[in-house]
């Protein structure tokens, strides 16, 4: 045992050493009865960084100057009540009396040797839907069972290749990014701002969002 330990402290076994860096992001939405709620947070390093609640969206961390955060601010907000409209316009053609949760979570891992990670999953009502998968960037369905409607949602998101290569990008090149520049950062305190990088990946997040949740709204339920 006592060799075991030696030899676990040369190699740095610890937990905290083999720890990746991440930035991930949380975001769900739920649809009922034509109205639509919204709530989610990133974070980075572990570190709450931003926080959505309904149609606000809070900076936790102070990593853009005031002037500029309140101007994304307002364009999340723009984006939501649009977003919430289009949902009440569907729900008019096609009322709705059941609830839908859509979640997506999505980010990056950069691990001690200097290898990176990428992630974007979407459930649906709790259960795997549709998996975005990054070297290639294509979408993959993840619905067991009953799998039409993940393949009607994968095809129409397949549609999109300026959209996907935009997502494979932002978390094959971005993301990763942002975890190197606060690798090279660590110890030091660092101006470099990364909300804008923050918005941009909460932004494309609800872009597939409205995609995905017309997809289920237009399909009456069926998934």
């Amino acid at each position: 045992m006592l060799r075991l330990l030696l030899l676990c402290g040369a190699l740095g076994c610890g937990a905290d050493q083999a720890a990746p860096l991440t930035f991930t992001m949380l975001q769900q939405t739920r649809v009922s009865k034509g109205s639509s709620e919204f709530w989610g947070n990133a974070s980075l390093d572990g570190q709450l960084s931003h926080l959505l609640e309904g149609l606000n969206v809070t900076q936790v961390l102070p990593l853009e100057p005031p002037d500029a955060w309140a101007r994304r601010q307002q364009d999340v907000t723009t984006y939501l009540d649009y977003f919430g409209q289009l949902v009440k316009l569907f729900s008019k053609e096609r009322p709705i009396n059941y609830t839908q949760s859509l979640c997506c979570h999505l980010g990056c891992r950069l691990f001690p040797n200097g290898t990176a990670q990428s992630f974007y999953e979407v459930t649906l009502n709790g259960t795997a839907f549709l998996s975005f998968h990054v070297p290639n960037a294509t979408w993959e369905r993840r619905w067991p069972g009953r799998d039409a409607v993940a393949t009607f949602a994968e095809r129409e998101l397949m549609k999109y290749p300026k959209t996907t290569r935009d997502l494979q990008h932002f978390l094959n090149t971005t993301c990763v990014g942002i975890l190197q520049a606060q690798s090279a950062a660590s110890g030091k305190q660092s101006s470099r701002s990364h909300t804008p990088l923050v918005l941009g990946l909460i932004l494309g997040t609800f872009a597939l969002l409205g995609m995905a949740v017309g997809i289920f709204l237009c399909t009456g339920g069926s998934c």
